[in-house]
Order: C-alpha cells, then sequence, then structure tokens
C-alpha cells in the first residue's frame, strides 16, 4: 500500500481501491480507471556563501520554526526551478540573485520532497526578512546557529571542509 491515500478518484469521484499498478499498489478507480500517482514536492534552495561567511534565513514557521536554513522553497507547476529560487530570494531575504550550477539534489522520504540546491551570487538588493523569513544574516563557519533540514546541514558541512 502506498504512504498516501485517495479516497475517492478525483476524475469521477468513485471510491477508489488499491490495486497493483506499474510496480506498487496504488489507488486505482474500478469505474474509469484512473490510477493516482503522488507526487514529490519540488523544493529549491540557494546556497550564497564566501571563503567566509555564507547566507541563512531564521525559519518563521514549521517546520524548523525558529531554526536556520538556506533561504528558498517550493517551485509553482508552471515555474522553472531557475527562476522559482530567484523569486524566493527575493522574497524571503530582499536580494536579487544570479543563479549557477546545481550543487546538489536532496531527497526527503518524509513527505516526499526533491530540494534542488544552486550555487549563486547576489547582484543587489538590500537584505531584510520577508516572506516566511523571521530573519536573515551572514554567518561565518565557526559562528553557525542551530540548523535544519538535511540540504541545509549537508552543504554548510561541505563548505566548512574547504
Amino acid at each position: 500500500m502506498s504512504h498516501s491515500t485517495a479516497e475517492y478518484c478525483p476524475k469521477c469521484g468513485t471510491r477508489t481501491r488499491e490495486e497493483n499498478r506499474y510496480g506498487r499498489l496504488r489507488p486505482t478507480c474500478p469505474t474509469c480507471g484512473n490510477v493516482i500517482f503522488f507526487d514529490p514536492k519540488v523544493a529549491v534552495v540557494a546556497f550564497i556563501a564566501s571563503d567566509k561567511a555564507v547566507l541563512l534565513i531564521q525559519r518563521a514557521g514549521d517546520p524548523g520554526k525558529g531554526l536556520w536554513a538556506l533561504a528558498g522553497g517550493y517551485v509553482e507547476a508552471d515555474e522553472d526551478p531557475r527562476d522559482a529560487v530567484m523569486r524566493e530570494l527575493l522574497e524571503e531575504t530582499g536580494l536579487e540573485i544570479r543563479v549557477g550550477q546545481v550543487l546538489d539534489v536532496f531527497y526527503s522520504g518524509e513527505g516526499g520532497a526533491i530540494t534542488i540546491a544552486y550555487a549563486a551570487d547576489v547582484v543587489r538588493g538590500s537584505l531584510k526578512p520577508g516572506d516566511d523569513a523571521a530573519a536573515v544574516a551572514w554567518f561565518g563557519k565557526n559562528e553557525l546557529p542551530e540548523l535544519v533540514f538535511t540540504s541545509t546541514i549537508t552543504l554548510i558541512a561541505r563548505w566548512q571542509a574547504h
């Protein structure tokens, strides 16, 4: 049985049943044959750092309320991930960025999220928290606050090692 459920078919409203489809149990409509797939959410983060400091936001809400993470957020269905990371950074930090290379892609089994981490540089703007950021600040390698999210923790550890 899949970890996600769909009690009713979104196409015709019939109660679904679990059937083995495409290699696993999936909610399937016995009336119209619709097979329901649960796709992961796609998120983006920007890793903006120099040899001396990295940009982090303090989370204003859950998950991770009060903890610090790389700035970023979810990609909209009609949005290129590079555009999404630029939008999220502007919303959360007040900064316009230039998006660089993909640093890594992370998968979180809980909730099924895929996070694309980009290197980025600040182009312009005034540092100020916004959207779901309670605070935004630069931190040195030896003065980091309490971090949240695998993508942030992993990328910060790599940065510290250099």
